[in-house]
């Protein structure tokens, strides 16, 4: 049986929905499990049973520092060891991001996973094309963003989630192996002439006082994570491509291009919402 973790995420609940697409049985983990699903809540160890996996799909838990997360990852490894499961598939962060607020928590499960005993597979995902658009800022006739004029590899998240599918379906083909799956690289500008309005870049200091100052709800580890993605964007750190989707999916990947500017879109004033605080899985 394959099991997929954070479940009612919008990784883990589109992997699920892939796998089932594919005809594939597979159930999902959460803290809120809803039907068919089990119980799994990270920070309650007593609640980590997983008899009966053959393989895990270990979405990973952010929202909290890093050591948090990391004791999180390490509990589920623990189980996992236990439990019998055959071969973990971890959804990790992509290679170029080794300099971003959050990839320390990454690497360190990636460590675990490799030492833990079971068969493994490290998806290196990069970010998404709705967290790109989402973090566009809506004001006047146009948006703001302190990307300036660099790009990101921007990735659709149904095709990491068809990803990970395929490769949980048939774990015996991706064992030991680790994927970079980035996507085409697109720049704000190219987000807001798709939507029609212009662009304005601010600079970073600006952009930190937004997050500090006047974005209610962050919790304290996010502005600076969010202003390293800034800076990574924005000094060209995170716009490089590689092979691995397409060749794991067998086509070409989605435009990243509309994905990210529908979620630019549904931020404006009417649509309402905060972007800032959508940021995983």
């Amino acid at each position: 049986m394959i099991l997929v973790t954070g479940a009612n995420g919008n990784l883990g609940s589109a992997t699920l929905a892939a796998l089932r697409a594919r005809g594939v049985a597979a159930t999902g983990g959460s803290r809120t499990p809803g039907s068919g699903m089990r119980r799994l809540d990270f920070d309650d160890h007593t609640s980590l049973d997983l008899t009966g996996v053959a393989t895990l799909v270990l979405i990973s838990a952010g929202y909290a520092e890093d050591d948090r997360v990391v004791g999180r990852h390490a509990a589920v490894l623990d189980a996992a060891v236990r439990d019998g499961v055959r071969h973990i598939v971890y959804t990790s962060l992509t290679t170029a991001g080794d300099h971003l607020g959050f990839a320390l928590a990454h690497r360190a499960t990636e460590r675990r996973v490799r030492a833990a005993g079971p068969s493994w597979t490290i998806l290196r995902n990069g970010l998404y094309a709705e967290l790109f658009g989402g973090l566009l800022r809506w004001t006047g006739d146009g948006v703001e963003s302190p990307f300036g004029d660099g790009a990101l590899a921007a990735v659709a998240r149904e095709d990491l989630a068809e990803a990970t599918a395929i490769v949980a379906a048939h774990p015996e083909g991706h064992g030991g192996r680790v994927y970079d799956l980035v996507g085409t690289p697109v720049t704000a500008d190219q987000v807001a002439g798709r939507l029609q309005v212009p662009h304005r870049t601010i600079g970073l200091g600006e952009y930190r006082r937004r997050l500090l100052e006047e974005t209610p709800g962050l919790l304290p580890f996010q502005p600076p994570m969010l202003a390293s993605i800034a800076t990574g964007i924005r000094h060209g750190f995170l716009d490089g491509t590689t092979p691995h989707l397409t060749d794991l999916l067998g086509r070409p990947a989605r435009d990243p291009l509309p994905v990210a500017a529908a979620a630019a879109s549904a931020t404006r004033p009417e649509a309402g919402g905060s972007a800032a605080r959508r940021t995983a899985g």
